[in-house]
């Protein structure tokens, strides 16, 4: 299991690193067993086989940038066009119904999505550029998801106001922002909770808003 975990971090150092550190740095935390270059590879090379050489995620992020250059007229895209689509594409990571869709699908309905809402191009005319990369079924139902998506969460910023939301330093920041996430979403069924019961007059509101307000048991 060390060397396994030792050939692993070497992969992903060698990846991500423009300088990859020496072999016996990678186990100086106190290992039971130090090693040798040639070890190490052959480990690697069995890692690298099992995973059949796909060492690097595809993501939505990998299309975008061309997709949005085909519908700009093979022109650079809009800034708000790139904010825009990063943003969106960020938020369909919160949403299991986008797990049904490739990533090339994603990104081109984010693209046809950011397109007809910063620019002048016909969602129609859109999604004629991009049939020829991806299957045009797919993508409307995935705009569908998109459009879905704005309405139940709010509306979402593509145009020239939109930010780049800040990325977690750190492990604990992603589990801090997802919790601030989930307290986000109680402040809002509670308020709308509140909304509601105060346009209703019926004799029995404290009791209803009291019921609304305690939490859920559940039963295993």
């Amino acid at each position: 299991m060390q060397l396994l975990a030792v050939a692993c971090l070497s992969l992903a150092a060698k990846m991500e690193e423009t300088e990859v550190p020496l072999v016996f740095d990678l186990q100086v935390c106190e290992s039971k067993f130090v090693f040798e270059a040639r070890t190490l590879q052959r480990m690697e090379l069995l890692v690298l086989s099992t995973l059949s050489w796909r060492m690097q995620a595809i993501t939505p992020f990998s299309f975008i940038d061309y997709f949005l250059y085909k519908l700009n007229d093979d022109k650079t895209p809009l800034r708000s066009s790139v904010l825009g689509s990063i943003q969106l594409i960020s938020s369909t990571i919160k949403g299991i119904d986008f797990l049904e869709f490739k990533p090339s699908e994603i990104a081109a309905a984010v693209a046809i999505y950011v397109a007809v809402e910063t620019t002048t191009v016909d969602s129609e005319k859109a999604m004629s550029v991009l049939t020829q990369h991806v299957k045009k079924e797919r993508v409307m139902k995935c705009v569908e998801v998109i459009n879905d998506m704005s309405l139940v969460g709010g509306s979402i910023k593509v145009g020239s106001n939109a930010t780049v939301p800040s990325v977690p330093q750190s492990p604990i920041g992603v589990l801090d922002a997802a919790c601030f996430s989930y307290k986000s979403d109680d402040t809002r069924v509670g308020s709308f909770a509140n909304s509601s019961s105060q346009t209703h007059t019926s004799p029995s509101r404290s009791t209803k808003r009291r019921k609304l307000n305690r939490p859920c048991e559940v039963e295993l």
